[in-house]
């Protein structure tokens, strides 16, 4: 009888340890699948995007000051019009976000007398610069953009640091870091960046 009130009691026991052994083993594979989790994340924003914050007023109207936005990086080719994310260059010493008006072997032309952008031999049509640019930079514009580099230009044409100035000049298309393809702050005008 001592015996079996014994077994009685030894399985009394475990059922009390169960659920301490139980909630731990769960906890643990929780913390196990947010790592997991975690380090996709970090992977995926290492190779494929990652967020940006907008310094300055250069993109205006289409990017502010302080938004934020998702840039694509794998496997980005610069292409005409695209908005993009440049490290720093020359004697800059924070990255860009600059508009693509002309990539590696086309032709460039702008008429400063009516703020005009030319490439190879079409006239852009640009709604979404902020006013006629009359600024024009100290820096040399090419005929021709060279192989490896593209040409950018902020939106807001008469208040940005772009191509057009010694400090920046063309851009060596390894420092695009990608193409800012989303706003995603603030929230009201979150969408697509055109």
């Amino acid at each position: 009888m001592e015996e079996m009130n014994a077994k009685v009691i030894d399985s009394e026991n475990e059922k009390i340890e169960n659920p301490a052994s139980e909630f731990s083993a769960t906890c643990f594979d929780w913390l196990e699948s947010l790592v997991q989790a975690l380090v996709l994340v970090v992977a995926i924003m290492a190779f494929f995007f990652r967020p940006i914050s907008v310094i300055g007023t250069s993109m205006l109207n289409t990017l502010h000051d302080a938004d934020k936005v998702i840039v694509w990086k794998y496997g980005y080719v610069p292409k005409d019009g695209d908005v993009v994310v440049i490290s720093p260059v020359k004697d800059l010493k924070e990255a860009i976000i600059k508009r693509v008006i002309a990539t590696e072997g086309q032709t460039l032309s702008i008429d400063f007398s009516d703020g005009s952008v030319t490439v190879d031999g079409k006239k852009l049509d640009e709604p979404y610069i902020r006013e006629r640019m009359w600024l024009q930079g100290d820096g040399e514009i090419p005929s021709v953009i060279p192989e490896g580099y593209t040409f950018v230009m902020g939106d807001n044409r008469n208040g940005s640091m772009d191509s057009r100035f010694e400090a920046v000049g063309l851009i060596p298309n390894d420092k695009i870091i990608g193409k800012a393809t989303f706003l995603i702050f603030p929230f009201n005008r979150m969408g697509v960046i055109h």
